[in-house]
């Protein structure tokens, strides 16, 4: 299946920051896009083990409730020397009130803890596209770099202020929005959803 200039897709998340930057890469395919927010979809609980299973999981989710196709993101913050976390427990770290500031600061104490000089880890991206009672389409994106504290910068969101990716000096919070486009794990994941063919021509 695919989609045609004028369709209508839901991205499946109530993470405001999220959908803005999914709106922002979808805008030059021409595609009627809102978050499930908007249609009053609750969220599902994220029963999966890993992002591209809780991708699947948002994606049928809201495609099957709303009766459009839906595009599911799930990413989040890998730290090496944290074996992986927070990983797909990314948005659970920042706690009930989504507050990024507890999560960095978590990030940091248990680094802290561990006595380690170790700061590298990656942002991790599965896309999931779904139509109603469809198997969903994945496609996947990282971006490796290193961590650094205190947190700099207010634009991006999440884990942004204290991630720099390979090659650059400023973190995800620092630099233009249209640089991050550019380069971040969620623009490799839509790279592959790109080249699928599934997005208008």
């Amino acid at each position: 299946m695919r989609l045609a200039r004028g369709d209508t897709l839901v991205v499946a998340s109530h993470n405001a920051g999220k959908v803005r930057e999914i709106v922002e890469l979808l805008a030059p395919f021409k595609l009627h896009v809102f978050g499930a927010g908007d249609i009053d979809i609750a969220e599902p609980e994220e029963t999966e083990s890993t992002f591209a299973g809780n991708a699947a999981l948002k994606a049928r989710w809201v495609a099957e409730r709303c009766g459009h196709p839906a595009l599911a993101d799930d990413s989040g913050l890998a730290v090496k020397a944290l074996g992986g976390a927070p990983g797909i427990y990314s948005a659970r770290w920042a706690g009930p009130g989504k507050d990024f500031a507890v999560a960095m600061a978590r990030v940091e104490r248990e680094l802290d803890e561990l006595g380690t000089n170790d700061r590298s880890a990656k942002f991790v991206c599965a896309l999931a596209l779904a139509w109603p009672h469809e198997p969903p389409h994945l496609f996947e994106g990282e971006v490796h770099g290193h961590l650094v504290f205190p947190p700099r910068g207010t634009r991006g969101f999440g884990y942004d202020p204290i991630f720099v990716a390979d090659g650059m000096t400023e973190t995800f919070g620092e630099i233009e929005p249209a640089a991050k486009h550019a380069m971040s794990h969620r623009a490799r994941a839509f790279a592959k959803l790109i080249a699928s063919g599934i997005l208008p021509a």
